[in-house]
C-alpha cells in the first residue's frame, strides 16, 4: 500500500467539526474555523486515512486514488 498516493479532501459545507477524523488520523487532518481540513492534499496510502473517512459522521471526508480519482472512502 505504501507506494500508492491518495488525495484527501473534506466537503466543508457538510463537515460538522466533530473532530473524529483528527482523532483517528491526526497527522493527516486538522480543524480550522470549526471544520476539518486535510493537512496535505496528497499522502502515502495509510489505513488510518481510510478509517477516518469511513468514520466521519457526516461523510464529509473523501479519499481518492491519486491519478485515477477513484473513490476509496467513504463507500458509495
Amino acid at each position: 500500500m505504501s507506494d500508492q498516493l491518495w488525495e484527501l479532501s473534506v466537503e466543508r459545507s457538510h463537515c460538522q467539526g466533530s473532530g473524529v477524523c483528527v482523532s483517528i488520523a491526526p497527522g493527516h487532518f486538522g480543524l480550522r474555523d470549526g471544520r476539518a481540513h486535510p493537512l496535505r492534499p496528497v499522502v502515502s496510502a495509510e489505513e488510518t486515512v481510510l478509517e477516518a473517512a469511513e468514520t466521519c459522521p457526516m461523510e464529509a471526508v473523501f479519499v481518492r486514488e491519486s491519478g485515477s480519482g477513484r473513490l476509496l472512502a467513504p463507500p458509495e
